[in-house]
């Protein structure tokens, strides 16, 4: 193979998160000082455009024309006007006109289904279609808010329960923390081997949710859903005396075609499953249909809408919040962000999408449940401390769901053997240094450092085990 040139490999190693960090922080204070318009009968989306040759007013009669009604001189008055979509706001950030925002007015009346509803999945293939993203005059495009009528707000379904619902069903107080965890191995896993899984963590009183991973799908021949079901709630059963009288909700991955899905929830739901998850961003309309469908049940399952996926409308598309948004709205009661913690992020978001994110899931909407946050993502015993501290000093208590996958099912005993009930007890034990309120004052940088201090003197074992196996280099 040839080598290749010093520009291309440049071009190649360019890194686009500056820039994405730079432009969010300036839409937020540009909107800040000049937010667009509100209006009762139409959706407006707000757009970030770099166009090649195209100033910013004549490329919104173009999306208005291929992303409405398809029509360039609409007479006054008639339908096709009332089903137009029209710019209502030009923010342009140069003299060529050709960088900044856009807002557009999309029409209630081209959307609204006889009752007066509308789905998520026809405002996004209407808000982000073909003129958006795809074609080439779009040098750069995002659709970075999305404001949609009160009135409309109301007739999506929401949560069934949200963070306070939630709480109550598993008698978890409101500010006590409330942990998850995730199955691992997370495929190639029987029924036995779920209800042996599920009965090592289940015991730890911490728990409040246990799902399976994205990657252990519902019909396998050996593994089918339905009797791992039965075999995780037959474990959480064993345990129940053992958990200081709270429930535990187990969500089992549900995926498969449209016409599966339904009849794979009701055979999970009947076998006692009192969640369900599902990889929301590639189960367009799933969620909601799902939602309509258990919304009538005495005590309808709780949705984890798993974001895997996410950034492959997030990196350079959808702005997160916008999709979180819709996402809340037809109904997921949890939702994945990312944990707190020093150094390089893991996992996105981070910085200021991470707090757009979170203020999306959990601030007030018109007959709307909060969406319960889930941190999760390289959760563990050394950083959730920090995270603690953080949902504490934003009132988001409530709100938070940890969930810690390895650090609980993949700490190893003294024998070499993944134990979570040890990595539970590193937990408890975190838990203990937190309410102690010694690390409250430690800035972030020297918090592990401070933590294998503490857990060394206290001589906290399972704590000192797992930071260790986390973190090896700094907690020899």
């Amino acid at each position: 193979m040839g080598t290749i040139d010093r520009h291309t490999l440049e071009v190649l190693w360019r890194d686009p998160e500056p820039r994405e960090v730079r432009l969010r922080r300036l839409v937020a204070e540009r909107l800040a000082a000049q937010p667009p318009p509100a209006m009762a009968d139409q959706l407006i989306a707000t757009y970030f455009f770099a166009f090649r040759t195209l100033r910013l007013e004549q490329a919104a009669s173009e999306i208005s024309y291929h992303a409405t009604s398809g029509t360039k001189h609409v007479p006054p008055g008639s339908l096709l006007e009332q089903c137009t979509g029209r710019c209502v706001g030009i923010d342009a950030f140069d003299g060529t006109g050709r960088l900044g925002l856009l807002h557009l007015a999309f029409p209630l009346k081209m959307l609204l289904q006889a009752d007066g509803h509308l789905t998520s999945c026809d405002i996004l293939h209407t808000v982000a279609g073909a003129i958006i993203f795809d074609v080439y005059e779009n040098q750069d495009a995002r659709l970075v808010a999305l404001q949609i009528p009160e009135a409309i707000i109301r007739t999506f379904p929401g949560p069934a329960y949200g963070p306070s619902g939630v709480r109550r069903l598993t008698h978890f107080g409101p500010t006590e923390p409330a942990f998850g965890t995730i199955l691992k191995p997370t495929a190639g896993i029987t029924p036995d081997e779920v209800g042996a899984l599920v009965a090592e963590a289940a015991a730890c009183p911490l728990l409040l949710f246990i799902k399976e991973d994205e990657d252990l799908y519902p019909h396998l021949e050996y593994s089918p859903v339905k009797e791992r079901v039965r075999r995780a709630l037959a474990a959480i059963e064993r345990v129940r005396d053992r958990r200081a009288g709270r429930g535990l909700i187990f969500a089992p991955h549900i995926t498969g075609a449209p016409h599966e899905i339904l009849a794979t929830v009701q055979a999970v739901v009947d076998a006692g499953a009192t969640g369900v998850m599902f990889s929301e961003t590639f189960a367009g309309g799933t969620i909601r249909m799902v939602r309509e469908a258990t919304r009538r049940m005495p005590c309808p399952p709780a949705i984890y809408g798993h974001n895997a996926g996410i950034g492959v409308k997030t990196r350079g598309g959808i702005w997160r919040e916008v999709i979180d948004l819709l996402a809340r709205l037809d109904g997921i009661d949890f939702r994945q962000t990312a944990p707190v913690r020093w150094g390089p992020p893991f996992i996105c978001p981070y910085g200021d999408e991470w707090l757009a994110s979170e203020k999306v899931l959990t601030q007030p909407l018109p007959g709307i449940r909060p969406t319960m946050i889930t941190r999760a993502g390289g959760l563990d015993q050394g950083n959730i401390i920090l995270n603690l501290i953080d949902a504490e000093r934003r009132g988001l208590s409530e709100s938070v769901l940890f969930l810690a996958g390895s650090a609980i099912n993949s700490i190893k005993n003294s024998r070499g053997q993944p134990d979570p009930q040890l990595g539970a007890e590193a937990m408890l034990e975190a838990l203990e240094i937190h309410r102690s309120g010694e690390l409250r004052d430690v800035p972030a940088e020297r918090h592990l450092s401070e933590l294998v201090a503490l857990a060394e003197v206290r001589k906290l074992t399972a704590l000192r085990s797992a930071l260790q196996q986390r973190y090896p280099e700094k907690a020899k």
